[in-house]
């Protein structure tokens, strides 16, 4: 099985590590392309590229001028442990067993705007790069096109013919992958709240309940479709009525 989930905005470089294991990204020279165009950018430009604050700009400014390779475990940190947003407060990371993070590191795969493609354990220095972000590099008008034939094929290389992948991703970030260049079917959840009598995506709980689903795929050891809509944690389950698109799985609480 592989999995995608989207990076977060959020980042956390202070807390203990679980772990000294670390892994280097695949990507690192495309990343450092990037971080070329990003340090050439001032505040100013910064802040209207990304619609942020000017605090926020001057910190990601700060941010790219620092940036430099090799990354060590002085100067950077596994993705799985800096980023913090809600889908990795659903994952929650730092209590995972340690015997459980081959798993992890073997299913798991970030996507990320700066980075591409990442494995849990790839270090990674802080940033600020939503993959929407229309950044021109090269003859590459948005990163959309600098990271899709990438992404994808990198994705192909580590699937096997018959593996399970499964999308917990958002929208913008699964947007990077080529989709039907991939070697096997899309499998993608959805999670879903009853309000007022309806069923209704609510963007906070969704991202959390992205994250709770791969915990409970490295906490069981899921590993086909039966084996996903098991999925019960914080009162979720598997609806098969509204479950309707090729693909689909709704869950439901």
């Amino acid at each position: 099985m592989k999995i995608v989930i989207s990076p977060a905005k959020s980042l956390d470089f202070d807390t203990a590590l679980p772990t000294d294991k670390y892994t280097e990204p695949a990507f690192i020279t495309q990343a450092e392309k990037l971080n070329t165009a990003l340090k050439k950018k001032t505040p100013k430009k910064l802040s209207e590229l990304m619609s942020i604050s000017d605090n926020l700009a001057k910190l990601n400014w700060q941010r790219n001028q620092d940036w430099q390779t090799p990354f060590t475990q002085e100067n950077a940190r596994p993705a799985v442990y800096a980023f913090n947003g809600d889908v990795y407060t659903g994952l929650d990371a730092y209590t995972i067993p340690e015997d459980k993070l081959p798993a992890l590191e073997e299913k798991l795969r970030i996507l990320s705007g700066l980075y591409g493609l990442l494995k849990p354990l790839d270090l990674i220095q802080p940033y600020r790069l939503e993959m929407g972000t229309q950044l021109k590099v090269g003859r590459k008008n948005n990163l959309y096109e600098f990271w899709k034939k990438e992404i994808t094929k990198q994705l192909n290389e580590e699937l096997a013919n018959d593996e399970l992948f499964v999308n917990l991703a958002s929208n913008e970030y699964f947007s990077a992958v080529d989709a039907k260049a991939l070697k096997v079917p899309v499998i993608t959840p959805q999670f879903k709240e009853w309000k007022e009598d309806k069923l209704k995506i609510i963007s906070f709980f969704a991202k959390k309940a992205r994250g709770m689903m791969v915990r409970y795929i490295i906490d069981t050891g899921a590993e086909t479709v039966e084996d996903l809509k098991g999925f019960d944690y914080d009162g979720y389950s598997f609806s098969e009525q509204h479950s309707v698109k090729p693909g689909e799985l709704v869950f439901v609480r």
